[in-house]
């Protein structure tokens, strides 16, 4: 009897084993193949599963980079809004961690920024452990539901354990609303000149300061840009920033970026900014011109991260790499959206005006595997580079000079990507235009938004002798930096094969191709995937 039950006891207990592990290797399966399905970015961040937008909290602490985002963890289209969290320690691959913060009895949680309170400003710290703080818009759903206009206020929360376990702070909102439907996103930074905390915040069509000594209680200062700018839909999404002039070790000036939703340069979401001065309490542009970050349909919402070391300097911006007049209907799945690849903001003193200048991150080169360089050519018409490029298409990075003869120079040129099925992408130059674009008309899919399909131009250029790109290919994406950041586009697409044939064409007379050096570049999820490959837990 004794011997028949251990009996049974092994044979049960071996039945759980085999479960456990028939369970487990399910999930590693699951996990494997989240990171494999058609379009899933091998290069950018993208969600596990579900929908995504805004980057948030964008904040450097301790050795690691959170992003934190916009997420609705139950549906692959937009809802209640969360924040979801990753940390990464290069800016290039990432760990995805729990969801930090949750709706409450105030509303969903909207966009807004991190940082951390290394003085203990807000009393929230302790000796040992300076407080991160996010501050963030709450949504509330009823109250908008009831009609009212003060359904957007702004509130706070904070964390002891680098972002980990978040507490809503007891005081919210710490902001409330004025009367004002769309009273959002903001974006806090501390003053040096002021010794205060400045909130920049979306106010219906400009833009709200607030100031603070201790992150909790927030007076008016001033608004900005009722009468400059673009103006074509609400603005959303602001970031005021500090930035050194280039090649300058005294000069400084002070940018806004702005989101718009509509109304892009090429239709759709699009983020513009200004240049100027801030005192502490008022911005001040120093040009009436609308100027935009990024050309493409697919940037939008793009925020820096506070906290950058000294020592490193840079203005490191993401932004979501999509645009609202069809997110919610690209054909993906489980997930929707993508961030941008990170990018090293600068500022450029022109004749009469200051520039943004966008480049990526210089951590690229950490994925960068193969190199190939190619001899200088003569382009006229198109030329085939597929074999000059044996590891495929996806995902590489491009770095081209293209120089114009005295005569006959080439009215366009450029890149092709195509497929068997004669799908293409293509990005390139004008000298008719001076203008830069990328073509998706017959890029694959685009039935699922009559806005999908078209041609993306950039603002018109000075006429240069030498044209360099500098281009970034996904699987479902491409971002372009043309004229050493002076230009930056970002479109996605979805083609019904993978492209898999890369041509520098040339249209009405010929161009030399100076320079062109392709990089194969690795999958940042690779070390995941080997990890559940293996069995070891992420």
């Amino acid at each position: 009897m004794k011997f028949r039950n251990l009996l049974v006891l092994s044979l049960f207990s071996s039945m759980l084993l085999l479960l456990s592990c028939q369970i487990n290797r399910g999930k590693k399966k699951e996990i494997i193949a989240e990171y494999s399905e058609p379009y899933r970015p091998l290069i950018h961040f993208s969600p596990p599963s579900k929908w995504m937008n805004d980057p948030n909290g964008l904040v450097f602490f301790e050795g690691e980079y959170h992003l934190f985002y916009q997420y609705y963890p139950e549906s692959m289209i937009w809802g209640p809004m969360h924040w979801g969290h990753a940390v990464s320690t290069d800016l290039v691959h990432w760990q995805h961690l729990p969801i930090a913060l949750y709706p409450d009895s105030l509303g969903y949680i909207f966009s807004g920024s991190a940082l951390v309170d290394y003085n203990n400003t807000s009393g929230l710290g302790k000796p040992d452990k300076p407080a991160m703080i996010a501050i963030f818009c709450y949504h509330s759903p009823v109250l908008e539901k009831a009609g009212k206009d003060n359904f957007q206020t702004q509130g706070m929360a904070y964390s002891l354990d680098k972002g980990r376990t978040w507490t809503k702070y007891a005081g919210n909102p710490i902001v409330p609303n004025p009367g004002l439907r769309d009273f959002r996103d903001p974006k806090v930074s501390w003053n040096a000149e002021t010794n205060k905390w400045i909130m920049a915040l979306a106010a219906g069509n400009c833009i709200q300061f607030y100031s603070s000594t201790d992150l909790k209680k927030w007076a008016f200062e001033s608004e900005f840009g009722k009468n400059l700018g673009a103006h074509g839909g609400v603005w959303e999404c602001p970031d005021l920033i500090k930035m050194v002039v280039n090649n300058s070790k005294k000069e400084s000036k002070w940018v806004l970026l702005v989101s718009m939703n509509p109304g892009g340069p090429n239709g759709g979401s699009a983020t513009q900014y200004f240049t100027g001065n801030f005192d502490g309490h008022h911005f001040m542009s120093d040009n009436e011109k609308t100027r935009w970050i990024d050309y493409g349909k697919d940037n939008y919402a793009g925020v820096t991260f506070s906290g950058i070391p000294e020592n490193d300097g840079r203005c490191i911006s993401i932004g979501w790499m999509s645009n609202w007049q069809y997110a919610t209907s690209v054909p993906t799945k489980p997930w929707r959206s993508a961030m941008t690849f990170p990018r090293q903001l600068n500022l450029e003193k022109g004749r009469d005006e200051y520039n943004i200048i966008s480049n990526p991150i210089d951590e690229i080169e950490q994925l960068r595997e193969i190199k190939i360089t190619l001899n200088p050519f003569i382009a006229s018409g198109n030329k085939d580079l597929t074999k000059e490029v044996p590891f495929g298409l996806s995902p590489i990075e491009i770095i081209a000079d293209f120089s114009l003869p005295q005569t006959g120079f080439a009215n366009e040129f450029g890149f092709e990507l195509t497929n068997s099925k004669g799908e293409n992408i293509i990005v390139g130059y004008s000298n008719q235009t001076n203008k830069f674009k990328i073509d998706r008309l017959n890029s694959g899919k685009n039935d699922f938004s009559k806005d999908f399909s078209g041609i993306q131009y950039s603002g018109e250029l000075k006429p240069e002798k030498i044209i360099s790109m500098h281009i970034i290919i996904d699987l479902a994406s491409i971002e372009l930096f043309g004229q050493s950041g002076r230009v930056a586009m970002t479109d996605i697409f979805f083609p019904n094969e993978v492209f898999n044939c890369l041509r520098a064409y040339c249209k009405g007379g010929s161009v030399k191709c100076d320079r062109v050096t392709i990089y194969k570049l690795n999958n940042i999820w690779d070390s995941i995937i080997n990890k559940q490959k293996s069995g070891i837990p992420e």
